[in-house]
């Protein structure tokens, strides 16, 4: 049984060597062309690739200065680092707005009623062409009053909330043009004491 197998073995290899001898044999019969062809295709795609991830990671390496940095310590003049004058922002609730003015008027609204809102870690990221995908965790304390128009006000509760979210981005020329925020607002709510 032994001899069989490694007869076997033996004829496998014999047979590999020979493709091995007749595929040097034929590049040296006019194939070589096409062989360098698909070498330097196959050199092309991994360039794009290697470019592509390149771009991917310099997005990703923003995105966490824009978490980390910019929105946990309210630095809004950085903001335009990372997005687009013209950004489209889709929020939990389906609402969307345009431009990153109000988009920060947006953000600081967060911060009115919880000042310490902060994004604690980003467990998730990767990204595919021109797109990112980011998790996080969101948190804060309820500790200010929370308007809610019509200069009305909701008391403070105390209570800290600390929730997953998820942002995903089209960028363009370095810029998010486009982000989609999604967390659970209910869970969000309840966490603060508003919901049950």
């Amino acid at each position: 049984m032994k001899k069989a197998a490694f007869n076997s073995i033996g004829l496998i290899s014999t047979l590999f060597l020979g493709f091995v001898i007749i595929g040097f044999a034929s590049c040296s019969n006019g194939n070589r062309t096409t062989l360098q062809a698909k070498i330097d295709s196959l050199q092309t795609e991994l360039k794009k690739f290697a470019d592509e991830q390149t771009t991917i990671e310099t997005y990703l390496t923003r995105f966490d200065s824009l978490d980390f940095d910019v929105f946990s310590n309210q630095q809004w003049d950085l903001l335009s680092v990372s997005h687009a004058d013209d950004i489209v922002v889709n929020w939990p609730d389906g609402h969307s707005t345009k431009g990153i003015a109000k988009h920060i008027e947006d953000l600081k609204a967060m911060f009115v009623f919880a000042p310490d809102t902060r994004v604690e870690s980003h467990p998730i990221k990767f990204g595919s062409g021109d797109w990112t995908c980011v998790t996080g965790i969101f948190a804060g304390t309820f500790t200010k009053p929370m308007p809610i128009g019509g200069g009305k006000t909701i008391p403070p509760t105390g209570k800290a909330f600390r929730l997953p979210m998820c942002t995903v981005a089209h960028w363009k020329d370095g810029k998010m043009i486009e982000e989609s925020l999604f967390w659970d607002n209910q869970v969000f709510m309840r966490q603060i004491g508003l919901a049950k």
